[in-house]
């Protein structure tokens, strides 16, 4: 021991009152470092000490993905303003992911149907590119049915929402596709006259904010309605009917499959308000589903919700969701003046696997494509004999068709397999593309090829505008 410790030591023995001040001094220092330590475990922290954090999101059919590590293993996720707790659905056998604490749940959600089992799931690390979470709660749902990755054609394997925003202020830009998260001790709103700061209200850690619209024709916007700010619907718009509050469905209107929720498919009406005022940012003839009563059930335990307020609509504006002071900026985006379309064809897509296909090579080097059914292998391609070629390509499936729309009339049916459109084979094509290959001005003319089993088919109808 050396002199400057014997001297401490010493001066400590010989005034007592010192020693307990010193002691004290240390116990304090200890718990707020455990406090620190506490804290960081349930929040999010940025890892490289800064007060900002960027991250690059895809947006695909008006819905954030962005990439996440689970205790290590790569995902990719919904950023979904409508949810409390994280959850993960979607996993593969390959997926070996290490989940402890597990106990079983039920939960339920949008839908008809019953409640559905999942595994809650305690202290996992939770990774955004460089913000990061140690001690995250989630959900685990084992039912494959529930899958969004054929909807938008590319894996999705959970969403999560409530834990990310409460511990940031999260700025969304549409237009870069990138979300920045700042440290809300730190931050400073810039002066902005072309903003609009909204209040925001909370209901089981989701964020609700209150707008004007106008169903009927020549009405001002004055039915107030609280709406969920939803990123993770893709919709315009959704409003519950409640006569009281004069929120009625539109004479123009159609029936159509709005989407699944945890519970089940969601059928409703599709039609279109007037006029839709959101902090002085007024739309006109916007999209609206009204979802059947039996589908929102469970979402109608809060009285006060009117709706929901999508992704059709939060892209046209840069949003900056601020929970810790419970409001939300908008600003437009470059999307702010897009037309409100309905799909003018009817069809609704999905990713179903892979289909055979086959090019038989003769001696003068024409080519003859022959199609088959899907398969779930992965891709692969086998030359025999230098004339015949088996390889596997993307199976775009009409998983839905509107009764009643161009598609429909032709003969189109669900289940099958769209081999080109307008002479475009569309095996090379993301989901998205495809989409939007059914898309156009109303009037144009669209020729499909489809496999329905084994049988090659043609098609062909005008886009026609829906309401």
């Amino acid at each position: 021991m050396d002199s400057k410790s014997k001297f401490c030591i010493l001066v400590c023995y010989q005034n007592p009152s010192r020693l307990l001040f010193t002691l004290k001094k240390h116990i304090i220092l200890l718990f707020i470092c455990l406090c620190g330590i506490v804290q960081a475990q349930n929040s999010f922290t940025i890892l490289d000490g800064k007060d900002k954090a960027v991250v690059p999101f895809k947006m695909i059919n008006n819905l954030i993905v962005i990439p996440v590590e689970i205790n290590g293993v790569s995902m990719s996720f919904l950023l979904d303003s409508g949810v409390n707790k994280p959850i993960l659905f979607s996993l593969n056998p390959n997926d070996s992911l290490m989940i402890e604490q597990k106990e079983r749940i039920e939960l339920r959600g949008l839908g008809a149907g019953n409640t559905i089992t999942a595994v809650k799931a305690r202290s996992n690390s939770f990774r955004i590119k460089n913000i990061q979470k140690l001690n995250l709660e989630l959900y685990i749902i084992l039912d494959k049915e529930i899958n969004m990755s054929t909807r938008l054609g590319i894996p999705i394997h959970g969403i999560v929402g409530y834990d990310v925003f409460k511990d940031f202020i999260v700025e969304i830009n549409y237009n870069t596709e990138k979300i920045k998260f700042y440290k809300p001790e730190n931050y400073e709103y810039n002066s902005c006259r072309k903003c609009s700061d909204l209040p925001l209200t909370f209901k089981n850690n989701k964020p609700y904010i209150d707008v004007k619209v106008a169903i009927e024709d020549n009405a001002a916007p004055d039915i107030p309605v609280k709406l969920l700010i939803d990123s993770g619907g893709s919709d315009a718009l959704w409003l519950f009917e409640d006569t009281e509050q004069r929120i009625t469905v539109p004479d123009k209107n159609f029936e159509d499959f709005l989407g699944r929720g945890l519970s089940g498919s969601i059928y409703g009406t599709r039609s279109r308000v007037k006029k839709f005022d959101v902090g002085g940012f007024l739309f006109e003839n916007a999209k609206v589903a009204f979802p059947d009563s039996t589908a929102i059930t469970y979402v109608k335990n809060f009285k006060e919700r009117n709706g929901s307020i999508g992704g059709e609509i939060l892209k046209r504006f840069i949003v900056i969701f601020d929970y810790t002071n419970e409001k939300i900026r908008l600003r437009k985006s470059k999307y702010f003046s897009l037309p409100f379309r309905y799909n003018m064809s009817g069809i609704e897509l999905q990713h179903n696997g892979m289909r055979v296909i086959q090019e038989i090579k003769s001696r003068n080097n024409s080519i003859q494509t022959n199609y088959g059914r899907p398969t779930n292998l992965g891709e692969f391609s086998v030359v025999f004999e230098h004339y015949n070629k088996f390889s596997l390509v993307k199976a775009y499936e009409i998983a839905e068709i509107r009764k009643g729309s161009p598609a429909e009339k032709s003969g189109l049916k669900e289940g099958d397999i769209i081999i080109s459109i307008n002479g475009r084979n569309v095996d090379t094509y993301s989901l998205s593309k495809v989409t939007g290959m059914l898309e156009g001005q109303e009037d144009k003319k669209m020729r499909l090829k489809v496999m329905r089993g084994d049988i090659e088919l043609k098609f062909e109808f005008r886009l026609k505008e829906v309401l």
